[in-house]
C-alpha cells in the first residue's frame, strides 16, 4: 500500500474498506441489530499499534497498552491519518517501523469495517492475544505457577 499521489492512497484505502465490508457482509446480516452499549476488545497487531499512536508513545510499551480503553473516534482518526501517509512516513513512526508499515493500513481497513458493523463508542485494547489466554488457562488448570 504505497501510492505516490495522496488521492490515489485515499482511493486505494476506500477500495480496501469496500472489499473488507463485502467480506464481512454475510456475517453482519446474520447478527442481531447492535445494542446501545456495545463493548469491543481488540487484541494485538493493528489495534495495539493504533493504541500506541493514540498515546503518542516514543516506542511500544506493553504495560501502557494492555487494558487501555480508546475512543473509537480516535482509532478512526488514526486509521485515516495512516491510510493517507506514504509508506516511508509510516516507517518513520516509532510504534510502527519498517516491519509493520506495509501491513498496518490493511489492519486499519479491517478495524474500521468492524466498527461499522459494531458501532462501539470505545475499544478495549489487549496486548495479550488469544493464544496467550488459552495457554494461561491450560497452565492454571494444570497448576503451573507463573
Amino acid at each position: 500500500f504505497d501510492h505516490a499521489d495522496p488521492l490515489d492512497r485515499l482511493a486505494a484505502y476506500a477500495r480496501m474498506r469496500a472489499r473488507v465490508a463485502d467480506a464481512f457482509a454475510p456475517l453482519a446480516r446474520r447478527l442481531p441489530s447492535p445494542q446501545a452499549d456495545i463493548r469491543l476488545l481488540g487484541t494485538s497487531g493493528t489495534v495495539t499499534t493504533l493504541a500506541s499512536l493514540h498515546l503518542d508513545l516514543p516506542r511500544y510499551d506493553r504495560q501502557a497498552i494492555d487494558g487501555l480503553i480508546v475512543p473509537s473516534t480516535s482509532m478512526r482518526a488514526i486509521s485515516a491519518r495512516l491510510s493517507s501517509m506514504p509508506l516511508a512516513e509510516r516507517q518513520k513512526l516509532p510504534c510502527i517501523g519498517t516491519e509493520r508499515a506495509d501491513l498496518v493500513v490493511a489492519g486499519c481497513a479491517i478495524l474500521e469495517s468492524i466498527l461499522d458493523i459494531w458501532p462501539a463508542q470505545r475499544l478495549g485494547v489487549a496486548d495479550r492475544g488469544i493464544r496467550e489466554g488459552i495457554l494461561r488457562g491450560l497452565m492454571d488448570r494444570d497448576g503451573v505457577k507463573m
